[in-house]
């Protein structure tokens, strides 16, 4: 499952996000291997298909995709020295797959901000060298034991993990984030299982007043180097208190055709290069995520692992086709059912069915 850490000073709004994305709260017992601690929430990502595909197949159940976002205490200056909480929390999403980071942009009566004033680009350069200086001391022990790996003789890896180390080591300790270190894809190769904080995907959640997260001129404070969205927090909050039916008249009452909610969600999938693939039948409809350029038997492998090890075929209707021909035997008279092999790439929307053997 999808991982999202949220981080951001304290009284920011962060979180208040958290919150609010879980009364989105998927029903768990979906997702048998996740593990709900306080300060975790699995949600439901929204996707308008699963509705029309289970309508055509007389579905019981609807089974959306997830994603488990992880609140972190709000972090202080010196949080990697451990002031506050935040060095034991940052210790909590080193594996998480991106980061949310939410500043506040606007001043709220009564709700003093940490540094003094509202400063949406200097919150952003605080928490950096935060996320930055935290990941030093692991870079600068990793490339301790490779130097004493490389003095018995020479290896091609480690040289190459040595060379992205000390490439690393020179920005973080300055404070800037590793995700602006260029890589060789043989060096990138050796340091995947460093778990960087600060060189995951950062989504920049900007949080604003109601006016200004529907402006559609809006130009992030930010800079045009980091991806941000404007949302309020605060109206979020309220359109979760709301019916559905209430929701979307409100949506249409703001001239948007999606919550903030629904935005960031989207966006952490578009950050991610992530796309959906669906299984539809009498008794579910269930989507799946997997990374853009999956190839089928890896997809099947998302349902079971033995899916993937036994794969034989997958037998593939894209999306608008099968609810132009409503549903699998429609598609199939149609000519639209595909019978793809183990080189096929996964689309998003893909409608599918697995051959396996047993």
């Amino acid at each position: 499952m999808l991982q999202v850490g949220i981080v951001g000073l304290p009284n920011v709004g962060k979180s208040t996000l958290f919150k609010t994305l879980t009364k989105k709260q998927v029903d768990c017992e979906n997702f048998p291997f996740c593990t709900i601690e306080p300060n975790i929430g699995v949600v439901e990502v929204p996707d308008e298909r699963l509705k029309a595909l289970a309508d055509i197949s007389k579905t019981q159940k609807i089974i959306p995709t997830a994603i488990e976002f992880v609140d972190i205490a709000g972090l202080v200056k010196g949080a990697h020295k451990g002031e506050g909480l935040g060095n034991k929390f940052l210790a909590n999403i080193r594996e998480v797959d991106m980061i949310l980071h939410v500043v506040r942009a606007f001043e709220v009566e009564g709700v003093h901000h940490v540094d003094g004033n509202v400063d949406p680009a200097r919150d952003v350069e605080t928490i950096e060298i935060e996320l930055a200086l935290s990941d030093m001391s692991a870079v600068e022990k990793r490339l301790a034991g490779v130097r004493n790996k490389l003095k018995t003789g020479k290896d091609k890896d480690l040289e190459n993990e040595q060379s992205a180390l000390e490439k690393l080591l020179a920005a973080v300790s300055e404070g800037k984030m590793a995700n602006g270190v260029e890589l060789s894809e043989d060096e990138e190769a050796q340091i995947g299982d460093l778990y960087l904080l600060s060189r995951k995907p950062i989504l920049y959640i900007v949080n604003t007043d109601e006016d200004t997260a529907t402006d559609a001129s809006w130009v992030s404070p930010l800079g045009p180097e980091r991806l941000a969205i404007p949302i309020s927090v605060k109206v979020e909050s309220e359109i979760m208190e709301m019916d559905p039916e209430e929701q979307v008249m409100f949506l249409e009452e703001l001239g948007i055709s999606q919550s903030g909610l629904d935005r960031l969600i989207g966006k952490c999938y578009e950050l991610l290069n992530l796309i959906t693939y669906f299984t539809t039948g009498e008794k579910e409809t269930r989507a799946w995520t997997i990374a853009r350029d999956t190839k089928a038997p890896q997809a099947a492998g998302k349902i079971h692992t033995d899916f993937e090890k036994g794969f034989i075929r997958a037998e593939v209707i894209a999306y608008d086709d099968f609810v132009e021909f409503n549903g699998e035997s429609g598609s199939r008279d149609n000519g639209k059912q595909r019978v793809e092999g183990k080189d096929y790439v996964m689309k998003d929307g893909d409608v599918c069915h697995f051959r396996v053997s047993n």
